[in-house]
Parts: structure tokens; sequence; C-alpha cells
């Protein structure tokens, strides 16, 4: 078994593991019900968590997701709810206006040689509180397109509803999985984050692939916000708080490695599956603080922090 899988094997087995004790102890854990609502009520998470993936793959990290999916919300609800926008001309606005975001924070970390962590953390703070600035209440987001999207969907058995926020993840997660394996742009953020020097000796175009992942990260968030926005039906300068560090949280559950060039989309889907999963069972169960999702995941993300520790010195061992 190559131990590049090998976090990916795990947390498909612990997951399938947590998802089965579930099964066995709760009725009706186990429906499609209970799987297809994993997959709508964290798609906002899936999304911007794949976004995560790209930037963590590539070594480096980003802190300004949670505060993009804020004003990305924000900016819908007085785009739409406050000046008669219709919504399609208000995404049309705000993606390229996140990718710009994304892609100077890219600049500034490749010419200037910053720190992943210091730009994105300026831009949370910059975004947060531009957010905040252009309206502290929640902004209701009243439409029919709204009301269209939030109808549209497809009945399963089981009494379980396949609807756009989870169709459009999957088109997200399609599109994620055949670019990082399948493009020269997927071939450069593995290269950058397992040896930068390396990958500029090799011809990578170190400046445009960075700019391009961080401008793909804040991409999916501002994409995220708006899914979120369908969710709620408005915007709210506080939404999101603390959903980087649960982004970051399920791209390392899902095995990807923290000093980059070695991690797979697939495998943070997971990660936030299990994530759910744990939250859905203390919600089956009734009598536990939902603080347990917490402590769960904290001891989680030991496990695999230990398991990578590990893998990175067998291979230096066999290297």
């Amino acid at each position: 078994m190559s131990t590049r899988y090998l976090p990916l094997y795990v947390t498909g087995a612990l997951l399938s593991l947590l998802f089965g004790l579930g099964a066995i102890q709760f009725d009706g854990f186990g429906s499609m019900r209970v799987v297809l609502n994993l997959f709508s009520d964290n798609a906002f998470l899936m999304i911007t968590a794949i976004g995560m993936t790209l930037v963590i793959i590539s070594g480096g990290i980003d802190l300004s997701v949670g505060s993009v999916i804020a004003l990305s919300g924000v900016l819908c609800g007085l785009l739409i709810g406050e000046y008669g926008w219709h919504p399609l001309a208000a995404f049309a606005l705000i993606l390229p206006l996140a990718t710009l975001f994304g892609a100077i924070m890219g600049m500034w970390i490749h010419v200037y040689k910053l720190q992943p962590f210091i730009v994105t953390l300026a831009g949370m703070f910059f975004a947060r509180g531009l957010a905040t600035m252009l309206s502290e209440e929640s902004i209701a987001i009243d439409h029919p397109f709204y009301d269209a999207v939030a109808d549209f969907g497809f009945s399963l058995p089981g009494n379980a509803w396949l609807g756009t926020s989870t169709l459009l993840l999957l088109l997200v997660l399609v599109v994620a999985v055949l670019v990082m394996h399948y493009s020269r742009f997927g071939a450069y953020v593995y290269a950058l984050g397992g040896n930068h020097q390396s990958a500029e000796l090799m011809g990578v175009p170190v400046a445009k692939a960075t700019i391009g992942i961080y401008a793909t990260s804040s991409f999916l968030a501002a994409l995220a916000g708006i899914v979120f926005t369908f969710y709620t039906f408005s915007g709210y300068a506080l939404t999101a708080v603390g959903t980087e560090l649960d982004a970051i949280a399920a791209v390392v559950i899902g095995g990807t490695l923290l000093t980059g060039g070695s991690g797979f989309v697939v495998g943070t889907i997971l990660g936030v599956l299990m994530m759910g999963v744990i939250q859905t069972y203390i919600i089956f169960d009734g009598s536990l603080s939902s603080w347990w999702t917490k402590i769960v995941i904290g001891l989680l993300l030991f496990f695999f922090i230990v398991l990578q520790k590990l893998l990175n010195r067998g291979r230096v061992q066999h290297a």
C-alpha cells in the first residue's frame, strides 16, 4: 500500500466506522436522507475546503476564506435586497471581485516573499471589516430567483432530497478533481508543495501558479458564500466566523499533508463528512453537548498530525 494513499484510506475507514456505529445505534441514521443532508448542510464548507486543499497542497494557507464568505453574503444582501439587482448580475460582480482579491494576496505572497499566514490574515481582517462596515445587521434576501433555486431538486428514495447546493458542490468537486489530476495547473500545485526550488528549476511558472491558487481559493470561498445565502436567505457580516479553521481541519483529516505536496480533494470531502457525521451522531443522541463535536475533531486532528509525522519520517528513512 502506497504511503501517499494511506491517510486517505484511514479517513475513509474511520468515516465508515463512525457512520456504521450511528446506523446500528439509531433508527434512520443510515438512511439516504441523512446522507444527502450531510452534503446539503455542509455544501458551503465543502466548497470552501476544496479551495483550501489546493492552497495547503501548494504549501500555503488561506485564513481569509471565512471573511470572504461573509463579505459575499453581505454584498448579495445589499445588491439584491437593497438595490434590486437580479441575483445573477450580483453573482457576476461578486465572483470576479473575490477572484481578484485572492489574486492580489497571491501576488503579495510571491513578489514580496511574504508568509501566506500573514498575508491571508490581513485579508481576513480586511474582508471581515469591510463586510461589517457595509452592514452590521443581517440583510434579508427576498427574490423569486432564490425561491426557484431553493425549490429545485430531485426526490430520491427514503424521503431524500437532492437540492441545488448539493448539485453545485458535486460539479465543483468533479472540476477540482479533473484540474488537480489531469491538468498542468494541478501538476504545478503539487510541484510547488513538494519543493519550491525544484519546481522553479523544472520550469514551473511559480508566479502564475501562486496567484492562480489563491485566486481560486477566494473564488470558491465567494461561491460558498453565495451558496450559504441560498441556505439562509440573508447576508450577515458575522457569518462563517471560524470557518477557515473548519476548512483547514477538514483538509488535514482528509489526509492532505500540512507540509504540502501530497493530498486529495476527495479526501477533504471525506474529512467534512466525518465532521458532519460526528455532529449528526450528537444530534441523534440528544444527551451529549454540542461541544463534543469540537473535542472529537480536535482528537482526530492530533491523530492525523501524528500519522503525517510518522509517514514523513518513514519516507526520509526510506530515502
